[in-house]
């Protein structure tokens, strides 16, 4: 789906607004999400250079999302991996992982990697269970605190 679809742009914002709040351990302002829209747009995440996924039920109501992007030939990043909270718990965060791979894989990436936060207990438990690794640190983004690694061959 295109990064800019409506349904994209509010499922992104409701995920940085998720996650911003977990970090300052209170309600994140529009104006911070925006600042963090501006920060990291997303705009890369469309072939050739990456794909967005949303996750929808049968009667359309969007679920959660999940991002990919080339980094070098042959390396993707996993990011925006988000599960709204009335879905978790049914195997939507796997689903999601498992569909950005593929896209990843169609991309040319024959690894994917990604960074998270500490206190994101859920998604590195997520990334464990679906087959990643915890590996050395990659980059130096503030907010990376785990890095995960996964062969896709």
């Amino acid at each position: 789906m295109p990064v800019d679809h409506p349904d994209a742009r509010a499922i992104v914002r409701e995920y940085l607004t998720d996650v911003a709040s977990r970090y300052w351990g209170r309600p994140a302002t529009e104006t911070e999400v925006d600042q963090v829209l501006a920060e990291e747009p997303g705009d890369d995440l469309v072939a050739p250079t990456g794909a967005f996924l949303v996750a929808r039920l049968p009667d359309g109501t969007v679920t959660g999302c999940a991002g990919t992007r080339v980094v070098r030939p042959g390396l993707n990043e996993l990011t925006k991996v988000y599960v709204r909270p009335a879905h978790r718990g049914q195997g939507g965060g796997a689903r999601l992982v498992a569909a950005a791979e593929e896209a990843a894989r169609s991309l040319g990436a024959e690894t994917l990697r990604l960074d998270t936060r500490h206190d994101l207990v859920e998604a590195r438990a997520l990334y464990a269970r679906v087959g990643y690794f915890e590996v050395e640190p990659f980059n130096d983004d503030k907010y990376a605190e785990h890095w995960f690694s996964k062969s896709l061959g």
